[in-house]
């Protein structure tokens, strides 16, 4: 059997909203077994705790929401990605401001993070969502599906006209290990010709060399250069994973993107949910030995 888990102590960060460009500071706290994730804005009176499931999923230009109106956070994408992969099903999430900090624009930060807290086994069973049939979104040439297989794989492409992205492909087959030794220190990228635009819509406030890899006509603008190979379609691996642990459980299937983005990996979430014949919860002792191998 294997069980869920939280924190096993109180931990917390500061840093940068990347959007925003406010500071912030965010307080991680054990909770107890079927709470699931649960943020909450402490800057705001009496604001409602947000859990982090597909029915709150906000807006979703160049990251994942979660809320509406005054009572949003913005940047969950990275932080849950990480979450999951660690495979902490509760946990409370404070933050004194409207977006998680973007830290050095990887989940490295919070994967150190986790790791000085540590882990706790609760006494519920872990469950998990697994994938009965194959659901799929598209929206013009980008598209995105879920189909069933033995245990979480993501098969991710991304295409951008820029010499030092072009085509890159990764299959990811997931796992803890995996996930921090190839997925977890890639970091977001922006084109410099797009930064202009984002920050006339009020975007990218926070955004600099030290949490954004920055690519200008012709090359990579970071000193250090790229982390990898492929950390582009890497970092999209960091994205896809953490906007689909929205749909509440572990997932067993296969995730197969194709330039996609938050905005589709919601219509996924939202599709798969709205069908229940799509898929079934099943406990962990209900899986095979090697669907839990990566837990």
């Amino acid at each position: 059997m294997l069980y869920q888990r939280t924190l096993a102590k109180e931990a917390q960060v500061t840093g940068i909203g990347l959007h925003s460009g406010k500071k912030v500071t965010l307080k991680l706290y054990p909770a107890k077994a079927d709470s699931g994730i649960i943020f909450r804005r402490i800057d705001l009176e009496n604001a409602p705790e947000l859990k982090a499931v597909a029915q709150n999923i906000g807006a979703t230009e160049n990251a994942t929401t979660l809320g509406s109106g005054s009572n949003v956070i913005h940047t969950v994408e990275h932080l849950l990605s990480v979450l999951y992969a660690f495979g902490i099903d509760n946990i409370y999430c404070e933050v004194d401001g409207p977006e998680i900090p973007i830290m050095d624009g990887s989940g490295g930060a919070f994967v150190f993070l986790l790791k000085e807290a540590g882990l706790c086994t609760l006494s519920a069973p872990k469950k998990f969502l697994m994938v009965l049939r194959p659901v799929r979104v598209e929206m013009d040439d980008k598209w995105a599906e879920i189909a069933p297989a033995p245990k979480l794989m993501v098969d991710s492409t991304i295409i951008f006209a820029h010499p030092k992205i072009k085509t890159q492909r990764k299959i990811f087959n997931f796992s803890c290990e995996q996930f921090i030794n190839e997925i977890c220190r890639a970091r977001t990228f922006v084109l410099l010709k797009e930064v202009d635009g984002l920050k006339r819509r009020g975007l990218a406030k926070g955004g600099s060399l030290d949490n954004v890899v920055v690519l200008d006509e012709f090359s990579v603008m970071n000193d250090d250069g790229t982390r990898f190979s492929g950390e582009f379609v890497r970092h999209k691996i960091l994205d896809t994973i953490g906007d689909l642990s929205l749909l509440g459980h572990e997932l067993v299937g296969r995730v197969t993107t194709y330039k996609s983005g938050h905005n589709l990996h919601a219509k996924l979430c939202q599709k798969i949910l709205s069908d229940p014949t799509c898929y079934k919860i099943v406990d962990a002792d209900e899986l095979l030995p090697e669907t839990l191998e990566a837990f």
